[in-house]
């Protein structure tokens, strides 16, 4: 009965946790951790007999509880890796291989070494923890971003970081934990060692990229029913897993990252229902597993941590973490705010807890003979206090140091243009040429085809389908200008995107229905003062061959610029020195330096 009962209480806790976290705005990890702490070596003050009152490892007995963590942070990567999209990152690609090149080496060698000589640590071990912390991860630096919303080259670069280098740091620290296990220390066989490591990153690469086009095939040949797809996506992951883990020791994680990154790159239809699965999966995982990991540490482990493992962490943080990422993007155009910023966000996740907790359990069941249990009884509460206090201290402070160092994603001002019809590629050239990222958005193959060839970024498809979020990148786009033919879908893109980019922020064109009714009072977001539909926009645009831009920098100059057109003209923006602003029903009030940018309306 007792496992029952602490199997629901750790869901129910894991989803309140989590909804903590949101609405205090701070990574999951930490009231998970904290509720794990608090229930598991917390409780022993509490109970009357000293137990805990959760523990990892009363609900699944030792093997059993590897394997499920194991498992379960290879979905954990693999819906990290579905994220990866190649084409963010081309311009950045030199500083995320550095950072996985430089990072674990620094991490790994100048960690051992401050853990040998602060803690007292033998070198194996101290190397071990130090292999320990290389990971970063998603789960501690994806929720960073999403508060902090960096500009999106740090964006970029951090995300793929935490994603890349969790299997990359798994991998090194089962490696170390082979050396220390393999070797007499007399004669340790470094090439083994190596011939190992590139075995099994080649075993779960091989494994990954099999079984992502396999289940590419099965999605595209519509073998499975659209009811099985996600669960069918979740039984590849773990076979694969699985599969990549007999062939080599720990190329289970290589391979489930690779098996997502692939997946993420290749079009596949179907892949946007399986995400959104994967997210559900991973949160319950991450959830569980944090709180876990977190109760099956001791409170005489914590004690023996005292004043060095501070030092410790403040090595890690301060001296190892910034060395990295100054060597990492040495000549590459960041400028030293960004270099610092992108230094002090370098939280360590679930891999480094799941990984520690992994070790701890065989180091201190002490087989080995070699290894001082005292010590490797050090390297779990180690690790954890690296986990929370990177978190705590990182994920608090992030946005005030953004700030502070003027890192923030300034205002978006592209437009997403939904309709790639003749008037939505004239007006979307013109912005185009003034500097503005545009996308086009249609169904219609020929509109699309158009678009394209005018070198426009086209979404093919409704821009009201569930997936326009995933599949676009709107990290540039701050507008949506609904000028489809239809005023129905006008009017719901207009609902589906206000949340997106607030309802200020979109606008649409006037309907045949509130042309033909001038008493009617237009919304504000109507384009272009309301003077047109989509038929007398389509004629006017036919008359000219581009868009006229005039000085205009107060309602005289509007209405001179109306007399000489004897007052119909379609005004369709400002142009200001930072940004466009889009004309809706209201003139918006001049400024000095402003232009006018419009097209005479042409009379049937």
């Amino acid at each position: 009965m007792e496992g029952m009962a602490e199997l629901a209480s750790i869901l129910i806790l894991s989803v309140f946790a989590q909804w903590m976290a949101w609405k205090i705005k701070i990574p999951a990890i930490l009231p998970l951790i904290i509720i794990g702490l608090a229930l598991g070596p917390g409780s022993t003050f509490i109970t009357s007999d000293g137990h805990k009152l959760l523990d990892g490892d009363a609900i699944f007995s030792g093997d059993l509880l590897f394997a499920f963590v194991s498992i379960s942070v290879g979905v954990i990567l693999f819906e990290g890796g579905l994220t990866l999209k190649i084409r963010e990152i081309r311009h950045q690609a030199g500083v995320v291989r550095n950072l996985l090149i430089f990072g674990p080496i620094i991490t790994l060698v100048g960690g051992g070494l401050a853990a040998h000589h602060l803690m007292g640590m033998d070198y194996t071990l101290s190397f071990l923890f130090g292999a320990l912390i290389i990971v970063s991860g998603p789960t501690v630096v994806t929720p960073i971003l999403r508060n902090v919303r960096p500009n999106i080259r740090i964006n970029n670069v951090l995300k793929w970081e935490g994603i890349l280098i969790d299997p990359l740091g798994a991998l090194i620290a089962v490696l170390v934990y082979e050396f220390i296990q393999t070797s007499d220390f007399s004669s340790p066989s470094t090439t083994g060692v190596f011939k190992e490591f590139f075995l099994t990153v080649a075993a779960g690469m091989f494994v990954g990229g099999l079984a992502a086009f396999f289940l590419r095939w099965l999605l595209q040949k519509n073998r499975i029913p659209s009811y099985l797809r996600n669960v069918m996506a979740l039984g590849m992951v773990i076979l694969a897993f699985t599969f990549a883990e007999f062939l080599a020791h720990e190329a289970g994680l290589m391979s489930t990252t690779f098996m997502g990154i692939i997946l993420a790159n290749v079009r596949v239809q179907e892949l946007k229902k399986i995400l959104s699965f994967k997210e559900d999966v991973s949160i319950i995982l991450i959830s569980v597993l944090f709180i876990l990991l977190s109760s099956r540490i001791n409170i005489s482990q914590i004690e023996k941590l005292g004043l060095n493992s501070l030092i410790l962490f403040g090595v890690v943080v301060l001296l190892l973490r910034p060395l990295a990422v100054w060597l990492s993007t040495r000549s590459s155009g960041f400028n030293w705010r960004e270099v610092v910023f992108m230094s002090w966000v370098g939280p360590k996740g679930i891999v480094a807890a799941a990984v520690a907790s992994l070790f701890a359990l065989q180091l201190t069941s002490g087989e080995k003979g070699s290894v001082d249990v005292v010590q490797a009884e050090l390297i779990l509460p180690l690790t954890f206090l690296m986990i929370v206090g990177t978190v705590i201290l990182q994920g608090a402070s992030a946005k005030p140091i953004a700030k502070l160092l003027k890192v923030e994603r300034e205002e978006p001002n592209g437009f997403l243009i939904a309709g790639a019809n003749e008037n939505s590629r004239f007006l979307g050239k013109f912005l185009k040429e003034k500097g503005a990222d545009v996308i086009l958005a249609d169904t219609s193959k020929t509109n699309q085809k158009e678009a394209r060839r005018l070198g426009f970024e086209v979404y093919e498809g409704s821009i009201l389908s569930d997936n326009v979020y995933e599949d676009l990148d709107l990290n540039t786009v701050g507008s949506l200008l609904a000028m489809t033919s239809s005023a129905e879908i006008n009017n719901l893109a207009l609902k589906y995107f206000d949340e997106e980019f607030g309802a200020h922020k979109n606008f649409r064109l006037c309907s045949k229905k509130e042309q033909e009714l001038p008493e009617i009072d237009h919304p504000a977001n109507v384009l272009f003062g309301g003077r047109v539909d989509y038929l007398n926009l389509a004629q006017s645009v036919r008359q000219v061959e581009k868009v006229i831009v005039k000085d205009c920098n107060s309602s005289q100059d509007y209405e001179d610029i109306c007399k000489e057109y004897q007052s119909s003209i379609i005004p369709l923006f400002v142009l200001r020195k930072e940004h466009i602003v889009v004309i809706g029903r209201d003139l918006p009030s001049f400024q000095n330096e402003d232009q006018l940018a419009f097209i005479p309306l042409h009379h049937h």
